[in-house]
């Protein structure tokens, strides 16, 4: 059995990958709307998180938010460090509520690591996980491995939207609706 541990060598190539940026209302907004759109059926998440105080930060707003919405309450936060020994402990942790859905603030190098002991040794389900900005970048897949992000989604700063498939990240801008000009006379 091999380390699903990124090498060190492997991580040093990609350089240094940006940290996670406060949350903007638009990314919060879009991330919501993935989660509640029409015909998705996800009743309960479980929220996880990287220790920065960004992360900390985008998942209690997540949490609040979908609180809002008036769906279950959030099943468990979970955290985890940007460096460990494994990451086993915080992966058993994330999956033990079995939710219709992940939600993930998080750096994205620790990120890489956390979903690479996920499909390993869980039944962690990328196609059911949306992250914040930070995590929409090709280098997370690239650094995770093949496969082991394909179908994780999530929100841009910008209240676009991204989503990994075969290992890249793909954009979707946000909808700029031009403002409906009134009609009549007065």
């Amino acid at each position: 059995m091999t380390s699903p541990l990124i090498p060190p060598a492997e991580m040093a190539a990609y350089g240094s990958l940006p940290s996670p940026a406060p949350h903007t209302e638009a990314e919060l907004t879009a991330l919501l709307a993935l989660l509640t759109a029409p015909r998705t059926r996800i009743a309960t998440v479980v929220v996880g998180h990287s220790r920065d105080a960004e992360s900390r930060s985008s998942a209690a707003a997540f949490a609040e938010a979908w609180r809002e919405t008036g769906r279950q309450p959030v099943l468990a936060m979970v955290d985890w460090p940007e460096s460990a020994a494994s990451w086993l402990r915080a992966a058993h942790r994330f999956t033990a509520e079995e939710p219709d859905a992940w939600v993930v603030a998080a750096a994205p190098a620790g990120w890489a690591q956390m979903s690479r002991r996920l499909r390993h040794s869980t039944d962690w389900d990328p196609a059911r996980t949306f992250g914040f900005a930070a995590l929409g970048d090709s280098r997370v897949p690239a650094l995770a491995g093949p496969a082991t992000l394909h179908g994780m989604r999530g929100a841009t700063a910008d209240g676009g939207t991204w989503a990994v498939d075969r290992g890249w990240v793909t954009q979707q801008i946000p909808v700029r609706r031009p403002p409906i000009p009134p009609r009549g006379t007065l």
